[in-house]
């Protein structure tokens, strides 16, 4: 639900913002210098020139190089993760707004899914390849929150903006929703604890989608404002409404098909690079391969930030955690399932399955710490230095005990901090009385 947020980002770039003129979708062209448009136009010309090496390395497989194949598709993807933003971004000028939340939202977070479900479906003949649709989800999580929160606070700060950053009351929506999901991810751990085996079934499916819809469904009800543009989606924006539409249609299919022709090599590359580099492939895949999609939404947070909208940053970043954890998370066995031909599970190995203990408590920790709708220095320096010291022990056996540490810490802040449990405790029913108060405005 990154792309929610980001409508506003006019605010961030430029303090000459676009308005639509008497409700309708026109915009006002004086003042803006010819500088402002070629620079604009150049960012959009070096996101597809990024693309073109990945297009003809698709077609004419000119190098062997695994390491090279995969630098050369995942800044394909990058670029492409970027021409998509901008293309969601104008795209909300003529899309219902009953309908562009649901379209957006699932459109927006296409780089992040495509590599994971290229492994997934692979996982179905070879099952090595479950063991990194494990690590791209889980690293995927972790780096949201253990580099993106802190990143918005640190940036928030450095930016003479303060030390804390706050949320609005409305947010404790999505923060209810990661809750939700950070609890069943709880439930897997423990399922595979009694049967003594783990995986992701159908039923984790139901659950995570549902969640995933009501989260929609909420969003939705909360309405949608005429998106404010800037930057590139601005000088798209001013084209006129149908060399407007025409670039945003081409934009959203090129970079589609790019995102979705350069997942499945990307993937593969990154796993031999690692057998030939003589690294551990499931540490390259698990950090890698999130590195390439999530960062056009990090560097969102971060504009967010600089330009005083701290709590806009860390909403977003909050917003795109939910995501991960319940369509990422939620479509991993249905599309393992269709790979199969047959109802199925996908497998968690021990390991697997320590990533996912080990991301579930580092999420419930990030759940408490902001369950006051307040973030500190010192509480973003927390999460950056847990995130960064589990980095340095890849052991499997060192991360399972370091979750612990997100665990005891999370019931620590519970237990001696009387405000911030009262806060923890009280999350869901605040969600649950925005979520009414936006259907009493809505009738």
């Amino acid at each position: 639900m990154h792309c929610l947020y980001a409508r506003r980002l006019f605010l961030l770039l430029t303090r000459q913002p676009i308005q639509p003129d008497d409700g309708r979708v026109e915009f006002r062209r004086e003042g803006w210098p010819s500088s402002y448009h070629m620079k604009n136009w150049l960012l959009i010309a070096l996101a597809g020139a990024t693309t073109a090496p990945a297009i003809v390395l698709r077609f004419t497989h000119f190098t062997e190089s695994a390491a090279l194949v995969a630098l050369i598709f995942g800044v394909a993807i990058l670029g492409a993760a970027f021409l998509l933003a901008w293309a969601c971004e104008v795209a909300q000028l003529d899309i219902p707004p009953s309908l562009a939340v649901a379209v957006l939202a699932l459109i927006a977070i296409l780089p992040e899914y495509a590599v994971d479900m290229v492994f997934t479906w692979k996982a179905a003949e070879d099952p090595q390849f479950a063991h990194y649709a494990a690590a791209n989800m889980t690293g995927a999580n972790r780096l949201l929150i253990g580099l993106g929160w802190s990143l918005v606070v640190v940036v928030f700060w450095l930016r003479g903006r303060g030390k804390v950053v706050v949320l609005e009351q409305r947010q404790s929506v999505e923060l209810g929703f990661l809750l939700l999901a950070t609890v069943w991810s709880f439930v897997i751990v423990a399922r595979a604890l009694v049967l003594g085996s783990g995986s992701l079934n159908l039923w984790d499916s139901a659950v995570l989608v549902t969640l995933f819809v009501a989260y929609l469904w909420v969003s939705s009800r909360a309405g949608v404002e005429e998106p404010h543009l800037y930057g590139p989606a601005a000088v798209i924006a001013l084209l006129g409404k149908t060399p407007r539409r025409l670039f945003t249609v081409g934009f959203l299919l090129f970079s589609a098909a790019v995102i979705l022709a350069s997942a499945e090599p990307f993937a593969e590359s990154l796993v031999a690079s690692g057998e030939q580099l003589g690294i551990d492939e499931f540490i390259l895949v698990q950090w890698l391969a999130p590195l390439a999609s999530e960062a056009p939404e990090i560097v969102v947070a971060s504009i967010f930030a600089i330009r005083g909208f701290g709590g806009m940053a860390l909403g977003t970043l909050i917003s795109s955690s939910v995501n991960q954890w319940s369509l990422l998370v939620g479509t991993l066995a249905v599309v393992y399932s269709i790979s199969a031909g047959s109802v199925s599970a996908l497998p968690l190995d021990a390991r697997q399955q320590t990533e996912v203990w080990l991301t579930a408590c580092q999420s419930l920790f990030a759940v408490v710490l902001l369950a006051s709708l307040r973030l500190s220095w010192r509480g973003a320096l927390a999460v950056f230095v847990l995130f960064i010291i589990q980095l340095l022990f890849p052991d499997p056996q060192v991360r399972f005990y370091f979750a612990f540490v997100y665990l005891v810490l999370a019931l620590g802040l519970l237990l001696f901090n009387g405000s911030l449990r009262r806060s923890a405790f009280g999350l869901l029913p605040r969600a649950w009385g925005e979520i009414r108060g936006q259907r009493q405005v809505k009738e």
